[in-house]
């Protein structure tokens, strides 16, 4: 995954917090995984539209706050450090709390809306023989995942779909609607008849895209999302 397909660039008036907001969104995606490392300064500021002074500010606020190492050196750079904790009793009631009822039926919503949209567009764009590699490498990768980095590789494969439309801000907006619900995926145990319920899903969706079936593809990301609000409010129940 490419943080800088969704790293849209800040406004001046905020330069510093919306930057901060910006990384700390790839992060928490899982878009830089931890210990890996941010791309160079010289691509994030071009691709943020700020100066590389402020963006070392923003790095030097999340080193601050424990979501990355920063390194000097030939082989240094900003790695990152985080990783979602494992899900603990309370934690998914917690998440809807301090986000509240309402709106997480709103994120639902928009993520529906979005990701449909996406796979609808993409359904109906004439894809080369990379892109859909890309798209049966994610998927790949994501049937392949251990339990600790299945999340991860979950949002690579989602977000894959939106980046492959060429879209930027399709792209930055349906990253916006997942980071709107990853703390509560998070705190979702991990069970195998869901993730094997999920990957017979994720291969509805990849096949219909292939097949250039926007309503298809439409449907199968719906019936997914559905299966997965469905999930959080059993677990709230």
């Amino acid at each position: 995954m490419n943080p800088l397909t969704v790293l849209r660039p800040v406004r001046a008036g905020n330069a510093f917090e919306e930057t901060v907001e910006r990384l700390l969104q790839a992060i928490k995606l899982g878009m830089v995984a931890q210990g890996e490392k941010l791309p160079p300064e010289r691509e994030l500021a071009v691709q943020l539209g700020i100066s590389r002074v402020t963006l070392r500010e923003a790095i030097r606020a999340l080193q601050e706050a424990g979501y990355l190492d920063v390194r000097r050196g030939r082989y240094g750079g900003a790695f990152v450090t985080y990783a979602p904790p494992p899900p603990g009793s309370g934690d998914l009631r917690q998440a809807v709390a301090d986000m509240g009822t309402d709106s997480l039926a709103d994120a639902l919503t928009f993520r529906m809306a979005v990701e449909c949209g996406a796979a609808q567009v993409l359904a109906t764009t004439p894809l080369g023989e990379e892109q859909r590699a890309l798209l049966l490498g994610r998927l790949a990768d994501l049937n392949a995942a251990r339990p600790d980095e299945y999340r991860r590789l979950d949002t690579a494969f989602h977000l894959s779909i939106a980046e492959l439309t060429g879209s930027a801000l399709l792209a930055a907006t349906c990253a916006d609607a997942r980071l709107r619900v990853t703390d509560l995926l998070n705190a979702i145990p991990m069970l195998q008849v869901n993730i094997e319920h999920a990957a017979a899903q994720h291969e509805a969706i990849v096949a219909a895209i292939l097949a250039g079936d926007p309503d298809g593809a439409r449907r199968a990301v719906a019936e997914h999302l559905e299966g997965t609000a469905a999930l959080l409010r059993a677990f709230l129940a």
